[in-house]
């Protein structure tokens, strides 16, 4: 697909007044993305970190070793409303997606598309792979990219219109954003960079955006102390996941080309291209800034050896500006239509299969859905786990339950435990991953340990002895997801859980 520069007086040209409204179509997209990620969201079951989320929400605090506070807060209160129900607890996330969705389009209007621009940005980020995974269930990146495309359809809004206050609304967009993953503080402190080198540079000057930073500065506050007087546990986190999980810096580049979509490649490149092609004066040529935040920030990812998802946030600003230039191609002829159209319905459907629980659980095993998204294996089998334990703990004579406690070496099956095992009768389980670390430790005579997650007995020492295997965990489906195959071993404690518990404690 050629990336052509819009010329002459069409529906979309980057220079012609702003449309007062939105186009229905965007509109439209958007309540259709909601609808279908609503019906997808109560196959399979519970994430690991969707549990984690609501046992942590059931610890109120500032902040978590691993992540801020609002994520946890949501979900807690989604499980208090109706527990159990997957519909409600995922119900925020759809609608972030939906709203990331809306401002895609916006973002064409502003930058002066009409209703097939907008439409175009609209329907590329409905389809891609990183909305629809990250709006199916709950995760800190679903906020994380609605809060960054709040951040630059704000600033966008500012510069297009000339309304200075628009900066001091993507402040408050920022601090609220950090409250759920701090990367969009990252972003704004490139974006603003950016600004500096390429322009335009009144906004600096503007005391909307120094009010919009004091701002963004008091809403994050709260989080960063919290992290402050705890260590900064979240650097060692981030530094210990490293981006392995998408190929590492070798992958980090090949990976941008599936995260919207391969064939809808062209459409985020052109908004790379376009505002250094658009006619002097007009509002795409203000918008350099993006492109130069979207390079920067995916130079300093992959020089920090980042996760390659962690540019997710940036495109769907990236799309509403290409949408612009390729609206104008495909004015140019019917063929081109055809082409675009079925670009984004190849696109929907290879995105939905990935990122949606629409195999049957029995056939993901060595799909390609797992091979790209391994997310969805950790959404199967956590209510066979759990009646396994279950089955161990009812295993031990009343006197052994009286003094034995459940570990497991990491926050997914503590939460699972905690979570699901309430009608099972099952205890609280201690974990020393993450916030578990936090939230108390075993008291010194509790033995023995239900112990969980570990490979084996040779695994489990020195920190606990004389283990023996009582159950397998086996999610009933022959998944190979992390839990599958674990043994679930009865040991002691080799030392007092107190001398044991600093050298239980692990951030990742």
């Amino acid at each position: 697909m050629e990336l052509i520069r819009p010329t002459g007086s069409s529906d979309d040209v980057a220079d012609r007044p702003v449309s007062h409204r939105l186009a229905p179509a965007v509109v439209a997209i958007a309540v259709v993305q909601l609808v279908v990620l609503l019906a997808a969201s109560t196959r399979y079951g519970y994430h690991r970190d969707e549990m984690y989320f609501i046992v942590a929400g059931g610890h109120p605090a500032f902040g978590y070793p691993d992540q801020p506070p609002l994520v946890p807060l949501i979900c807690r209160a989604m499980d208090w409303l109706a527990p159990g129900s997957l519909l409600l607890l995922r119900l925020p996330s759809a609608l972030a997606a939906a709203a990331t969705t809306l401002m895609a389009g916006d973002i064409a209007r502003e930058v002066r598309g009409g209703r097939v621009a907008q439409t175009i940005a609209a329907a590329c980020t409905a389809c891609s792979g990183f909305t629809l995974a990250t709006g199916h269930f709950v995760t800190t990146t679903t906020f994380d990219l609605l809060s960054t495309t709040a951040l630059f359809w704000l600033v966008v809004r500012a510069l297009a219109r000339h309304r200075p206050s628009y900066l001091l609304l993507s402040g408050i967009a920022v601090g609220v954003g950090t409250q759920a993953k701090p990367q969009v503080a990252f972003v704004a402190v490139v974006l603003v960079g950016a600004l500096a080198v390429v322009g335009p540079r009144w906004p600096l000057r503007s005391p909307w955006l120094w009010g919009g930073t004091t701002l963004a500065l008091v809403i994050a506050a709260p989080y960063v102390l919290w992290q402050a007087a705890h260590g900064w546990p979240q650097v060692t986190v981030m530094g210990n996941i490293g981006g392995s999980a998408e190929g590492g810096r070798i992958g980090f580049i090949p990976f941008q080309l599936i995260m919207v979509s391969p064939v809808l490649v062209p459409v985020w490149v052109a908004g790379l291209v376009a505002p250094w092609r658009a006619t002097p004066g007009s509002v795409l040529r203000l918008l350099r800034f993006v492109p130069v935040t979207y390079l920067v920030a995916g130079a300093l990812y992959l020089l920090g050896d980042g996760k390659a998802y962690y540019l997710a946030s940036l495109y769907p600003a990236l799309l509403g500006l290409g949408a612009v230039p390729v609206a104008a191609w495909v004015r140019r002829g019917r063929a081109r239509s055809t082409v675009l159209v079925t670009a984004v319905v190849v696109s929907a459907m290879i995105s939905a299969l990935i990122a949606l629980p629409l195999l049957p659980a029995s056939r993901l095993q060595g799909s390609a859905v797992m091979a790209l998204n391994p997310d969805q294996g950790e959404t199967v089998g956590w209510p066979r786990f759990v009646d396994t334990v279950a089955g161990v703990w009812q295993g031990l004579t009343p006197a052994q339950r009286d003094r034995a406690v459940i570990f497991t070496r990491n926050y997914g099956e503590a939460a699972a435990v905690q979570l699901l095992g309430r009608s099972a009768g099952l205890p609280r389980a201690y974990s020393g991953h993450n916030g578990f670390s936090l939230w108390g430790r075993p008291a010194d005579g509790a033995t023995p340990v239900v112990l969980i997650g570990f490979d084996g007995p040779s695994d489990a020492a020195p920190y606990f002895s004389d283990c023996v295997r009582r159950a397998t965990v086996d999610d009933g489906v022959e998944l190979d997801n992390q839990e599958q195959g674990l043994p679930i071993m009865v040991c002691r404690p080799s030392q007092p859980w107190s001398v044991l518990w600093p050298r239980l404690q692990h951030f990742n």
